[in-house]
């Protein structure tokens, strides 16, 4: 069964949202492969253009940077965790069972070919393991949080917070340990 995921995320990352064309969805696509593949670093909007076939004047009317597009990607990725997550955790009332879904979530790829946006898995947990931190190395990192650059990642952490409050309700600090389990 094929289905087409879209998540509402923030306006701030893009100029022109890449899911509402071809040619944005390809320029997604084809920089998941590339970062995946290259390396943020070595990462560039000339080596995406050859890949897709267009100029890099044409990406940064979708973005205003790479730094952006890899925020962007990161948001979706962290966005389509919390959909799962929410899905896979709406009638479990197990303990064991909850951390287990949550932990094989965050350390297993997650598939997304059959969601229609062929979007390599394996590239995009590679990204999110090797390039993520990267989102938030930067000196404008306080200006992006303000404007919600975070909410995916932070929403994720939330839900795993209260699996862990309604087990534990006296613990003083599920956040903080849900966003330590997520980062390692």
């Amino acid at each position: 069964m094929n289905f087409q995921l879209d998540f509402p995320l923030n306006q701030k990352l893009f100029l022109r949202d890449p899911f509402s064309t071809e040619l944005g969805r390809l320029m997604v696509s084809k920089a998941i492969d590339l970062i995946a593949q290259l390396g943020f670093e070595e990462f560039n909007f000339k080596k995406l253009a050859v890949e897709i076939n267009s100029t890099e004047a044409s990406i940064y009317r979708y973005f205003q940077n790479k730094h952006r597009l890899l925020l962007y990607i990161v948001n979706w990725y962290w966005s389509y965790v919390e959909f799962i997550l929410s899905i896979k955790l709406e009638n479990v009332s197990d303990y064991k069972q909850q951390l287990n879904i949550i932990i094989e979530l965050l350390t297993k790829v997650i598939s997304v070919e059959n969601a229609n946006l062929h979007y390599n898995s394996s590239h995009l947990h590679r990204i999110l393991v090797n390039e993520s931190s990267k989102v938030f190395l930067v000196t404008d990192v306080t200006e992006l949080n303000n404007f919600g650059a975070f909410a995916a990642y932070e929403n994720v952490c939330a839900k795993i917070a209260e699996v862990i409050a309604s087990r534990s309700p006296h613990y003083q600090y599920p956040k903080s340990f849900s966003a330590t389990l997520v980062k390692a």
